[in-house]
């Protein structure tokens, strides 16, 4: 199992989406927060460009489509491990054409695709959370038992075990990993219990990071060559009180990267790309 730790976190490429003009009055979300759509842009030309010069990651940016207002959370439309990329059949009916362009990307970097074809399947990238060693898929509004039965059936060196989500969008909306057995958890009753719940089914004792706002224990760990550790996480001015708390990652390149728009319609850090890590590239 060592040897499936070894390359956590090593990434080469990154695919992400340009954000349409619908996303402000017709992505989907749980409050009705106005969006600016500059603001917005601004904030995701700003993430994009630190995995392209700042991360030296290839970065692989698809159009915005106009049709599909949620088209930026490219998170939710795959889930890659290894050389094998699931296309996934995502839980609202307004996002499933966003597989299209997605396929086309994954092909274009010459992975397995494998397509969630089985209409009784949902399955939203969200609520997938690798940890190099296994799979927890959380069981929400968007994702269902046979999407995770399905992604089992594509991973299958990998355990996977369903987590319900009781509350938030998805599993990702109050954890992540901070780094190699290290979970960074929201503090709220529901998401201490839902980490409770993967201790339990898990083989492997996980370290975790607690963090007082839900919303900002979603963040990206990356390990890089000649940069080490590095988290992307909120900023000071979304959540002070979280962002103290990665100031103790004594080892890590922290890396704070503002969501402030793209929240107001459910969106965080990791929606935001899809990353891949192609072998022939290490």
């Amino acid at each position: 199992m060592a040897g499936l730790m070894a390359g956590f976190g090593h990434y080469t490429h990154a695919i992400v989406r340009g954000i349409p003009a619908s996303l402000a009055g017709e992505a989907l979300r749980s409050s009705q927060s106005e969006v600016d759509i500059a603001g917005a842009r601004r904030e995701h030309d700003a993430y994009v460009e630190v995995l392209r010069t700042r991360l030296q990651l290839e970065v692989v940016e698809l159009p915005a489509d106009e049709s599909l207002p949620d088209c930026v959370f490219v998170e939710d439309a795959a889930v890659v491990c290894g050389d094998t990329a699931l296309v996934t059949r995502p839980g609202a009916e307004s996002r499933r054409r966003e597989k299209e362009a997605m396929s086309g990307a994954l092909k274009d970097l010459n992975l397995n695709i494998v397509e969630m074809t089985d209409e009784n399947a949902t399955l939203d990238g969200g609520d997938v959370l690798f940890t190099g060693r296994e799979f927890f898929v959380g069981l929400s509004k968007r994702t269902n038992q046979r999407g995770a039965e399905i992604l089992a059936d594509a991973f299958k060196d990998y355990a996977v075990s369903t987590v319900p989500v009781q509350q938030g969008l998805h599993l990702k909306s109050f954890c992540s990993m901070g780094g190699p057995g290290l979970i960074v958890i929201g503090s709220s009753e529901p998401a201490q219990k839902a980490l409770k719940i993967m201790q339990q089914m898990s083989d492997h004792r996980y370290d975790k990071l607690t963090v007082p706002d839900d919303l900002a224990a979603n963040c990206i760990y990356m390990n890089l060559p000649d940069k080490g550790h590095v988290l992307l996480h909120c900023t000071a001015e979304e959540f002070p009180e979280s962002t103290k708390v990665f100031e103790k990652l004594k080892d890590y390149t922290l890396i704070p990267v503002s969501n402030m728009e793209k929240v107001k319609v459910d969106g965080a850090l990791t929606c935001c790309s899809l990353l891949i890590n192609k072998k022939g590239n290490n």
